[in-house]
């Protein structure tokens, strides 16, 4: 994992506004399919972000009143997201009362880790896992070990072009995981979209539209339940 991390250091400052081309729209999507999917999450609950690349997700998790744990292998990345959150921080600090702030600053934390290796300090309700799985060196030994510090699921991405659906689910009932969700996710990452489109794009996910889109692009979002 780290040999392959590192080719993304010197990508690690503005990652998110590079990699996505509407940012806001895409990760607040995803933000919002983490909290809801299958399992909703409740507030205070902590999501475990592995492959954090930049951060950019927390943010929009924490404004859910949800928890935050960035880990990336490549110490450019966690950096890059100790930043982000620490600006995310201070932005909420400055609107609560002094003796507010401490748990404000807890609520989000970054830490260099191994997608494969890396485990949290207690158990998190929920763990996801972005435009990394095919990092894992064994996926079925990643999603038993996922499953044993996982305390609600499991989010992560799926293209559905690139992996047999049926041989990831099987993998993920294997490690303990007791129902399997997925919702195509129509906002693109590379082309931006006005907010009225953006919104279209949302709501064409649940209906038999969005499975015909999947044969050529887009991805599935996977929520594997406890």
């Amino acid at each position: 994992m780290t040999d392959k991390a590192g080719q993304f250091a010197g990508k690690a400052e503005r990652w998110s506004e590079t990699a996505y081309a509407s940012p806001d729209a895409y990760l607040a999507h995803r933000a919002e399919l983490v909290a809801t999917l299958g399992t909703e999450l409740a507030p205070d609950d902590e999501v475990l972000d592995l492959a954090c690349g930049d951060g950019g997700l927390g943010p929009h998790l924490l404004a859910r009143g949800l928890r935050y744990r960035g880990v990336d292998a490549e110490p450019a990345m966690a950096e890059a997201a100790a930043q982000l959150l620490a600006s995310a921080r201070d932005s909420d600090n400055a609107c609560v009362e002094s003796t507010q702030a401490l748990s404000a600053v807890e609520r989000a934390v970054v830490e260099q880790g191994e997608l494969d290796t890396y485990e949290p300090p207690a158990p998190v309700a929920a763990t996801t896992v972005f435009r990394a799985i095919y990092y894992a060196r064994d996926r079925p030994a990643f999603f038993a070990r996922a499953r044993s510090f996982t305390e609600k699921k499991l989010v992560f991405d799926l293209n559905p072009r690139q992996y047999r659906v049926a041989e990831i689910v099987s993998e993920l009932e294997a490690a303990g995981f007791r129902r399997v969700v997925m919702r195509p996710f129509l906002v693109p990452q590379t082309r931006r979209l006005p907010g009225a489109a953006v919104r279209l794009a949302i709501a064409a996910e649940t209906t038999p539209l969005a499975r015909l889109a999947l044969r050529r692009r887009f991805t599935y979002l996977v929520a594997a339940l406890i």
